[in-house]
């Protein structure tokens, strides 16, 4: 690994002009980020009283965050895939790093009682959201070298789990029980697609639903979560009152909506509206045709990483592949939970809709993981010309 490292260099590089993206994936993500700007600014103007900005205080960050994060996702687009592939296994080290450093009095910023975030200066990054990319690259890179263990045995699955479960133990304590979830999620259907047995796959998935129900039932306020969303009316002033709020929302919004910037919830009732709980915000200003709209584009996205997916493993690029399908799986299981969260399907999680809600971190991260799904598009695109040519040179010297 560390002859590897030092290799690196000659495997960036800056060829802008020969990067091929997909239309229909960067219309589909480019409508969603220009959907949750507008929506952000219509849930938080109220918000911005009291900051240096005035009401265009969070509509400003955010406009700021979506800037930088274009900017990082150009970075990411011109460097190879080899280069994350190699990097994988250090990048883990760097997530668990990042990880422990939000523990350290000075580095790590405490907000809603959780010390989930660290202080980069331009803004408060989610540690959370960079360690699922990093998990996804790592995961994709193992799977890459080691597909014959992972279809063979159980051990092949485990060894990766087993790391993974520490970094989970890291997160628990922050705490952010959901982002554990999402990332064992992610490596579980990973495997899945990398080939490993049915059955090995369905003993895995059991012990870590019995381990995550026995975390649920022993910890006080994820029992209470779990009630809440079960019956959230028993609760209405505690628990389950952000949930109620959310539906009631969603029942104000009816078919067509009340109207951009019309929205009452956002303004007494619902809590974190510009972030975890967007999706209601759309649904009472946007109706039931705004939130098929934007289930629909989320659909777009991840139909079009798992077809970029597939076409990179037809041509034979293993790692790219399941890079594709990692970053198919992340964006559509947190784009999942948030909005059955949101809809009073699964119990409250703090998890933001991809590319949508407020939030620097999450925006710049997400906005990488686009780039390098187009990455992969591009390099498979390249790959399969290669191979014509070089099947048109045999024929003609044939």
């Amino acid at each position: 690994m560390g002859t590897d490292f030092f290799k690196l260099r000659g495997d960036i590089v800056c060829d802008r002009l020969n990067l091929r993206l997909d239309k229909v994936l960067l219309l589909a993500s480019g409508i969603i980020i220009l959907i949750g700007f507008i929506m952000v600014t219509s849930a938080s103007l109220h918000l911005g009283e009291g900051h240096k900005n005035g009401v265009i205080h969070y509509p400003y960050n955010q406009f700021f965050h979506i800037l930088i994060g274009l900017l990082a996702a150009i970075v990411v687009s011109v460097i190879r895939l080899t280069v994350w592939e190699k990097m994988g296994q250090w990048l883990f080290l760097l997530g668990l790093a990042l990880l422990v450093a939000v523990f350290i009095p000075g580095l790590g910023v405490k907000v809603n009682g959780s010390t989930r975030w660290l202080d980069i200066g331009v803004t408060l990054v989610q540690v959370s959201e960079v360690v699922k990319l990093i998990s996804v690259i790592y995961m994709a890179g193992y799977i890459a070298r080691h597909v014959d263990t992972v279809r063979g045995s159980i051990y092949g699955m485990v060894r990766p789990l087993a790391l993974l479960a520490f970094a989970c133990v890291l997160l628990l304590l922050e705490p952010d029980f959901g982002a554990a979830v999402v990332i064992l999620m992610i490596a579980l259907s990973m495997m899945f697609l990398g080939g490993a047995r049915l059955w090995q796959f369905a003993t895995l998935v059991i012990s870590l639903t019995v381990i995550g129900g026995m975390l649920i039932y022993f910890s006080g306020y994820r029992s209470v979560r779990v009630l809440s969303f079960l019956d959230p009316w028993s609760v209405s002033q505690g628990a389950g009152f952000q949930l109620i709020q959310a539906l009631i929302a969603f029942g104000r919004g009816e078919w067509t909506g009340v109207g951009l910037g019309g929205g009452l919830q956002k303004l007494f009732y619902l809590p974190e509206g510009h972030t975890d709980f967007l999706f209601a915000v759309i649904g009472e200003e946007l109706g039931l045709i705004g939130v098929c709209v934007v289930i629909v584009l989320f659909t777009v996205v991840i139909w079009k990483a798992f077809e970029i997916g597939k076409r990179a493993e037809t041509a034979g690029l293993r790692f790219p592949a399941f890079l594709a399908y990692g970053l198919g799986l992340w964006f559509g299981l947190q784009a999942f939970i948030n909005m059955g969260v949101n809809m009073g399907m699964l119990p409250t999680k703090g998890l933001t809709l991809p590319l949508m809600s407020y939030g620097g971190g999450s925006m710049i991260i997400m906005c990488c993981g686009m780039a390098m799904l187009h990455r992969v598009h591009s390099e498979t695109v390249a790959q399969g010309a290669l191979v014509l040519k070089r099947d048109c040179e045999w024929l003609s010297e044939s």
